[in-house]
């Protein structure tokens, strides 16, 4: 009786236990904008967005790089900023949207899964995005890409490691955005190495991009004839 009795309160430890890792798993704050996020604003204002602007929105993958320079194309603006998640694109989306540009270029959506935002949040956010697009900038040409993989070998942002379902779920979900306005970009697949993860000589630490990794990124958007 005894031994049955201490089975069923270990059950119940470990059920307790489980539970508390579970509520501690889908903990997020959708508040949380970058250190540089207010003053990141502020420049993008001062330089202003025109209709004839392609403009690349995103996180630090996409801060990486002079858009302008990269692609010969000096109606490039570069509205990345780093550590930025979806709710952050949210709140300052009116800003690109007023300029009304040719083309908006989307990636984001890494920082909110190492945050542990829900996916079916990010791809609510997603749709947010594209739907403000459109009803705000209606011959604005909208680019959504696929998520980048990552790799863990570097061993340097771990939060964002070991989540690559999370990543293959909404790219799965980004794919069937595609419509009328919105093409989808797939990144992903031109960055995979054999096992699936962020080809190391494209990267530096397992999540940003080197030069070449850029240039693999020009390459898609040029040979897709994306830029015209």
């Amino acid at each position: 009786m005894k031994h049955t009795c201490f089975k069923i309160v270990l059950a119940l430890i470990f059920t307790f236990t489980c539970c508390q890792l579970n509520a501690q798993e889908v903990k997020y704050d959708s508040t949380y904008r970058p250190g540089a996020y207010v003053k990141k604003i502020e420049e993008f204002k001062k330089e202003g967005i025109t209709k004839k602007d392609f403009v690349f929105l995103g996180n630090s993958i996409t801060a990486g790089t002079n858009w302008a320079k990269l692609l010969d194309l000096p109606n490039a603006k570069n509205r990345g900023i780093s550590g930025d998640i979806t709710f952050g694109v949210l709140e300052r989306l009116d800003q690109v949207i007023s300029g009304k540009p040719a083309k908006v270029f989307v990636l984001i959506g890494i920082n909110d899964i190492s945050r542990n935002i829900p996916d079916s949040l990010i791809l609510r956010n997603y749709k947010n995005i594209i739907s403000r697009i459109k009803t705000g900038s209606k011959k604005t040409k909208i680019y959504f890409y696929t998520l980048l993989p990552v790799n863990a070998s570097f061993n340097k942002f771990k939060n964002h490691y070991g989540k690559d379902e999370h990543i293959l779920w909404l790219n799965s979900e980004i794919r069937k955005l595609a419509d009328k306005k919105v093409t989808v970009i797939d990144l992903y697949t031109h960055f995979i190495d054999g096992e699936n993860h962020l080809k190391a000589n494209l990267t530096h630490d397992g999540l940003h991009l080197k030069p070449e990794g850029y240039q693999v990124w020009a390459e898609v958007l040029k040979n897709g004839g994306y830029l015209k």
